[in-house]
């Protein structure tokens, strides 16, 4: 699932780094909860 998550968000990332932002993975918990923190221009 890990695996998964980040195959995706390698995909928007592009589209975020064009705005100025970018996105991280923190976790995948057992019940398929994401977490991620948003940087940059998406950080607030």
């Amino acid at each position: 699932m890990l695996e998964q998550v980040q195959a995706v968000l390698d995909k928007v990332r592009p589209m975020l780094q064009h705005d100025g932002g970018d996105v991280e993975l923190v976790d995948v918990t057992p019940d398929g909860v994401v977490k991620v923190k948003l940087t940059g221009a998406c950080g607030g």
